[in-house]
């Protein structure tokens, strides 16, 4: 069965193309079974290879360098970092079935959280601060000059303002629109020195893998991470845990009132505009935005 697809210009791809692909170019790994991942990300279909391994392809096929550049910068980063992250064990080369680089990652344990059934809400809490704070520590001076993601890390909040004003307005009826504009003019003036830190920027719940205990395991997805505003990995205070674990989490990583209110302005953003495009088409995407914005509309600052 292909994955749906998001994308109108979208490749086809389903488990025999991916065998095709694995048999073909690595041929030590021909012989594992291979099935399909159901996942609701925007960016890659992913299949499981055997019980050590993924296979990961673009549903934007591109013929640049990206996944060299993703290996590069995942293993750099590694030995920074108190969780599992994903490491490429091989890339693949475009072919005419598939016109784009393809990578094998080794296979991360774990289950994604879910907001409303956290085993141990503080001990997550705990693991993503030190996760969090040990990304800021990170000093890489040698590291590539602009990873694709800091468009994203560095982009001012003004950046987005037309994009998230626009998403307020096409869900009325479904958010609370008054209040989602008076967060959002709020967040958009709190003020900003321009310092820079490591940011993984995108720690939401489909990024992240948990134990049976509850407690962090690893972190997936660092297409959008690079250097940038520190507001930008503040995203599991409203995507995740719950207010009473709030100020624990913001007391570690020593967050005061202004970068606090424009990570809240991102969550808040990002969510509405998620919420906006895949309402209808990605239930599972627009849960977790859903939550997102009404986890921001309604905690106290």
């Amino acid at each position: 069965m292909s994955p749906r697809k998001i994308h109108a210009d979208q490749p086809d791809i389903d488990t025999p193309l991916v065998r095709e692909l694995v048999a073909a170019q690595f041929p030590q790994w021909a012989a594992l079974p291979l099935e399909r991942v159901d996942s609701s990300g925007l960016v890659n279909a992913v299949y499981r290879l055997g019980t050590d391994l993924s296979v990961r392809l673009a549903l934007r096929p591109s013929s640049t360098d990206i996944v060299q550049r993703e290996q590069a910068k995942l293993a750099a980063l590694a030995p920074f970092l108190p969780a599992a992250i994903p490491s490429v064990e091989g890339i693949g080369s475009p072919t005419d079935a598939f016109p784009g680089e393809w990578s094998v990652h080794r296979w991360l344990t774990g289950t994604h959280p879910s907001p409303h059934a956290l085993v141990d809400p503080r001990g997550l809490a705990t693991d993503l601060a030190a996760f969090v704070d040990a990304f800021r520590q990170i000093d890489l001076p040698d590291r590539p000059p602009a990873y694709p993601g800091e468009r994203r890390t560095r982009a001012p909040m003004v950046s987005m303002d037309s994009s998230t004003r626009e998403a307020i307005g096409e869900l009325d009826g479904l958010i609370d629109t008054r209040a989602a504009l008076a967060s959002w003019d709020e967040s958009l003036a709190a003020p900003y020195d321009g310092s820079e830190v490591w940011v993984h920027s995108d720690l939401t719940p489909s990024n992240l893998l948990v134990s049976a205990e509850g407690r962090l395991t690893a972190v997936l997805d660092f297409e959008t991470c690079g250097v940038g505003d520190p507001a930008c990995d503040l995203f599991p205070v409203w995507y995740l845990l719950p207010a009473n674990v709030h100020e624990e989490f913001r007391a570690t990583l020593d967050v005061d009132d202004a970068t606090w209110l424009r990570g809240r302005g991102r969550v808040l953003s990002q969510a509405l505009i998620v919420l906006r495009y895949f309402k209808d088409t990605n239930p599972a995407l627009a849960k977790y935005a859903q939550h997102a914005v009404n986890k921001v509309l309604t905690t106290p600052r």
